[in-house]
């Protein structure tokens, strides 16, 4: 399965309630979304649309790695691995098989605040396939044999995309790590291979128990489908599935960063240097985070954005210089807690890193002094749009799937995804200006110089 799925996209605010059907509101576009929450916990997304005969079927935890537990780093991972172990009525393999042979995709990821599970089918498999999620959430297969083997996947994992890569962890892993103060927030996510073979198969059941439940959990079935029916199927499946009664979650909280971090490390496999750094952001859904949002694309997204401009077309220090919020690890929408804004290139010897953060300093300067053209804004927010159109578009709907999901798990109000763009409305030049003082000032900013081992 895979850790890692990138997207660019939107979100806020809580709205509570049992049943709703969403309304359009200043926006282009309307997706149908009903919201429904079962006795147990379970939290329902649906959208019906009909203009491709598929289902795509997400089903949510809020279990992510920053919330696994100490000493047992790489857990939450590891047991999104265990997922395709098996459970009461599907062997080893068989979810996996029931999906390729009725033609589908599926996969599994995970996050800061969440695992989540996915597979697009045939819209006539949907049933099938709300109870196959059912039937593991109502019961993994978790056996000794099981978790042995997984743990050997997810530690040759770590070796493969890691500990033998070039520019493995780089800067995915490392700039949490050092940007963070809490542990939750900064500790290596896809795991030490020590605390890989320490997880028992207590650990595993205890885990499950506590978090793998339905009130932990949303699903959300988006595509060719009877709403009603659907929902139907879903309380009939996973209706009396018990709900956990151990949901008890760290502090996350991250203080203010007052002065700048600096790590300097060799890969012994790269053949060029390397410079990223990152910047606490604001808190998620403030308007300061819109504000924020809207830096990033002006920044980061397309050949106009002014770090390509400034570091690549200007002064050629590489050839381009990826970024973002939440990234590489989602987008700017699926997380719940403290964030950072990161951004790296891998440069020419001739260039240092003293050269082209001072270059940083200079873009950062001219976004805390001077106010931002109305062009510029403009051409920024074509690009979230664009991007949020992308993503809901999409014919294998997984994008969308995502929004749902995320906006009812930590918003409680999936049908935000209807009111994205009026969201930014609170975004004006002199808010970018004040964002740009407080959260791009130089003691906000954790940096990280890799230099290479090859060849050296």
């Amino acid at each position: 399965m895979f850790l890692f799925q990138s997207l660019r996209v939107a979100l806020m605010a809580p709205l509570a309630g049992a049943v709703f059907t969403s309304a359009a509101n200043a926006s282009d576009f309307e997706t149908p979304v009903e919201y429904h929450t079962l006795e147990n916990g379970l939290k329902v997304v649906l959208s019906e649309d009909h203009s491709v005969p598929t289902t795509t079927i997400g089903v949510y935890y809020g279990i992510g790695f920053r919330i696994e537990p100490r000493d047992r780093t790489g857990f939450a991972h590891l047991f999104e691995h265990m997922m395709f172990q098996g459970s009461k009525n599907l062997g080893k393999a068989e979810f996996i098989n029931l999906v390729n042979s009725n033609g589908g995709v599926l996969n599994g990821s995970t996050r800061f605040d969440f695992t989540n599970y996915f597979e697009v089918v045939p819209s006539h498999k949907t049933e099938t396939f709300i109870w196959a999620e059912a039937d593991r959430m109502r019961g993994l297969d978790i056996t000794q044999a099981n978790l042995t083997n997984q743990q050997g996947v997810v530690k040759n994992e770590v070796k493969v995309n890691v500990l033998n890569q070039p520019y493995g962890g780089f800067p995915w892993l490392d700039l949490p790590q050092l940007a963070n103060e809490n542990w939750f927030n900064a500790h290596n996510f896809y795991g030490d291979l020590e605390d890989l073979d320490a997880a028992t198969l207590e650990d595993v059941q205890q885990f499950f128990n506590d978090f793998y439940a339905p009130n932990n959990a949303v699903v959300v079935i988006a595509g060719d489908i009877d709403p009603k029916k659907t929902l139907g199927w879903v309380e009939k499946y996973f209706g009396d599935i018990p709900a956990s009664d151990n949901l008890t979650f760290p502090d996350i909280s991250e203080p203010r960063q007052e002065e700048e971090k600096r790590l300097e490390k060799t890969d012994p496999l790269a053949p060029r240097p390397a410079v990223a750094w990152a910047y606490h952001v604001p808190e998620r859904g403030s308007p300061e985070w819109y504000a924020m949002l809207v830096i990033d694309a002006m920044l980061t997204d397309g050949d106009d954005s002014r770090l390509h401009q400034r570091m690549v077309q200007e002064k050629g220090f590489a050839s381009n210089v990826p970024g973002g919020v939440n990234w590489p690890l989602g987008n700017a929408y699926n997380y719940n807690g403290p964030m950072i804004w990161a951004a790296f290139l891998i440069h020419d010897a001739k260039h240092s890193e003293a050269e082209i953060t001072a270059e940083l300093d200079a873009i950062v300067e001219d976004l805390q002094t001077n106010l931002v053209s109305q062009e510029e804004m403009n051409r920024a927010m074509t690009k979230l749009r664009s991007s949020l159109y992308d993503t809901v578009g999409d014919g294998n709907r997984v994008g969308l799937v995502d929004l749902l999901a995320v906006f009812a798990l930590f918003d409680n109000n999936p049908a935000r995804i209807n009111e994205l763009e009026a969201e930014f409305d609170v975004v004006t030049p002199e808010l970018i200006r004040e964002t740009a003082k407080e959260y791009l000032r130089q003691t906000n900013r954790s940096v990280i110089t890799l230099k290479p081992g090859a060849n050296q």
